[in-house]
């Protein structure tokens, strides 16, 4: 039962972690910033995690930062038949899809390969898990760039309109299509059950992508450049990489009782006072490292990017009992103190986050200690 915050009991979060150990599970992406977390987390947790993805791209830094997973696949997820093969080879019980080519930026400069990944590959993952009889369940990670955005200022709920005015943000909204369109029509048996995961502007250390502002930050302060802003006055909501992935391993235990209404999309965002301008975000995060300036740059990529965008997560907070853990001046301590200890070599990568994942854990029984 919940306590009164929404928050699952203590029994029920030791239940969680429970329920993954000893399952085999497919983590496609698992080189990825959120793949990478979400891979450390559920192999402490004493799952066989199953890593489908790329290699990880070459920065020397993000090297460091290898999850633990019990066997890998180094592949295209546009390439079908190599998809459908490592799964029906690995034979998971549940599948987290997370690969993609996630950065607005470089879907502008390669839309085609945006789209034939995010929308293809999206296809072909979600064909080969209905075609491998051991898949039970499958959360597809989407991104909150998938609502057709007119600038309202409204937070976006699961039922308002998918669109997207750039090919990450298209192909995002068409991810949720296929998934829906598979769900009703494709699929011939009675699993795996689907549903999709919205969530975006993740914090949290090893993201080591061009084009994100932790990680031009990160750039900027260690070569005492000042940090370049697209669009200062855009809002956003901002998270620690824990608190979306706490969202989808309840969605995935969720699906995994049977409950037909949990074949839908969900909404994991931050709590309106975690809603920033990039600005504030920017400056908030100087703070916490104790130097470096913001600049607006007039040559920067000027991308077609939204200037409002926030979350209705009510339904996962009712639904699931989920909430966010890390408030965001937490989540960017943690952060800073990831990069710094990484980078300074005082501590390995894998340390650093299992210690933090520790402490979401620890934080998640103390909230619940409260009601």
């Amino acid at each position: 039962m919940s306590g009164e915050s929404g928050l699952p009991s203590h029994k029920s979060a030791t239940r969680l972690t429970e329920f993954y150990r000893g399952k085999t599970i497919v983590v496609t992406g698992h080189t990825g910033f959120k793949g990478a977390w979400l891979s450390v987390l559920l192999a402490k947790w004493g799952a066989r995690v199953i890593g489908i993805s790329l290699p990880a791209e070459s920065d020397n830094s993000r090297a460091l930062f290898e999850p633990p997973v019990s066997d890998s696949t180094e592949l295209d997820i546009r390439d079908r038949d190599a998809v459908l093969k490592a799964m029906q080879g690995y034979k998971p019980e549940l599948v987290f899809h997370l690969a993609a080519q996630s950065l607005v930026g470089r879907s502008i400069e390669q839309p085609m390969e945006t789209l034939a990944t995010n929308i293809m590959g999206t296809a072909h993952v979600i064909d080969a898990a209905c075609r491998t009889p051991t898949v039970r369940c499958v959360v597809n990670v989407t991104s909150d760039k998938c609502y057709l955005n007119a600038g309202s200022g409204r937070a976006f709920s699961e039922d308002d309109a998918l669109g997207g005015a750039d090919p990450y943000s298209a192909s995002k909204a068409c991810a949720e299509i296929v998934t829906y369109a598979w769900r009703k029509a494709v699929r011939q048996a009675e699993f795996p059950l689907i549903a999709t995961a919205r969530a975006g502007n993740v914090i949290g250390g090893g993201d080591w992508a061009q084009w994100r502002i932790v990680p031009d930050i990160v750039r900027a302060v260690r070569s005492g450049q000042s940090v370049v802003l697209r669009r200062p006055s855009a809002t956003r909501p901002w998270q620690h990489v824990l608190n979306p992935l706490y969202g989808y391993l309840l969605l995935m235990q969720a699906l995994y009782r049977l409950d037909p209404d949990i074949e839908d999309a969900w909404n994991f965002g931050p709590d309106r006072g975690d809603v920033l301008k990039v600005s504030e975000f920017t400056r908030r995060v100087l703070d916490r490292w104790g130097r470096g300036d913001w600049i607006v740059h007039s040559e920067a990529p000027a991308f077609p990017e939204s200037e409002l965008l926030e979350l209705d997560s009510a339904k996962s907070h009712k639904r699931l009992a989920w909430k966010p853990l890390f408030a965001l001046d937490r989540g960017i301590d943690l952060t800073v103190d990831w990069y710094r200890r990484v980078l300074d070599n005082t501590e390995s990568a894998i340390d650093v986050t299992v210690g933090q994942i520790a402490a979401f854990e620890k934080l998640a029984t103390m909230e619940v200690h409260k009601t």
